[in-house]
């Protein structure tokens, strides 16, 4: 498993991440906002979104980010919401840089 070296809140309030492996990932707010797992955005049982997209406010921001252990984040987001708690993994996955949204997923 991956490891982040340093996260940052980025200026359009999204995360910017410098992986162990040197990969520098970047992430749109809302989108990651959309992304989050917690049993208040998703069914624990069904895994149906609760969370809608247009519920989401136009200028979310990411205002504060914590290490969860050594497995995820959990971050406090500008609508109230801190719940979530977003892998390591995950995020690996849902980097949106040019060469990962290019390459295959497995």
């Amino acid at each position: 498993m991956s490891q982040p070296r340093r996260v940052e809140i980025s200026e359009d309030g999204g995360l910017s991440i410098l992986w162990d492996d040197g990969h520098q990932a970047g992430y749109a707010p809302a989108r990651l906002r959309l992304a989050c797992k917690c049993a208040v955005c998703e069914d624990e049982w069904s895994g149906e979104r609760r969370l809608r997209a247009d519920s989401i406010p136009a200028g979310i921001r990411a205002l504060g980010v914590k290490p969860v252990g050594r497995y995820g984040l959990q971050i406090d987001w500008s609508d109230g919401h801190s719940t979530g708690i977003y892998t390591f993994d995950r995020l690996r996955v849902l980097c949106e840089c040019p060469a990962c949204l290019t390459a295959p997923r497995g």
